[in-house]
């Protein structure tokens, strides 16, 4: 049986739990890999399955842990071998984030994009790889 990985780009919102939404909840506690940026509040982590891949990717001035392009890679590397990503940038993913650039990166990588709130732009969801 072929299980499909994704990635779904989801914003942290300002800091506070209270203000991350539902389906960003639901998506870090069934995610596998969890790649966020340095304004994530870190209490939201704690969400993750105890197995899961945490992997921190924030940048702050002169200081980035990685590159845009190793964190696209990175993304679409874990989706493509089947895994359930979840990108979580601080704030909205789309605003101040570099959310676009990562959807053209996982589109580019052959990663069908598909809205999973057509209300939300806030998260963008990308699959359609498999691994047997």
């Amino acid at each position: 049986m072929a299980t499909e990985g994704k990635c779904v780009l989801a914003g942290a919102g300002p800091g506070d739990l209270g203000l991350v939404t539902l389906r960003a909840k639901e998506a870090i506690e069934h995610a596998e890999v969890v790649v966020y940026d340095y304004l994530c509040n870190p209490e939201i982590l704690k969400w993750a399955p105890p197995d899961a891949e945490i992997v921190y990717a924030g940048k702050k001035a002169g200081r980035h842990t990685f590159t845009q392009a190793e964190i696209n890679d990175l993304i679409v590397e874990r989706a493509r071998v089947g895994k359930q990503v979840v990108r979580l940038k601080g704030g909205d993913p789309f605003v101040f984030g570099r959310g676009g650039e990562e959807a053209e990166a996982l589109a580019a990588a052959g990663i069908i994009r598909r809205h999973s709130d057509h209300s939300s732009r806030r998260h963008l969801q990308l699959h359609s790889v498999y691994r047997s």
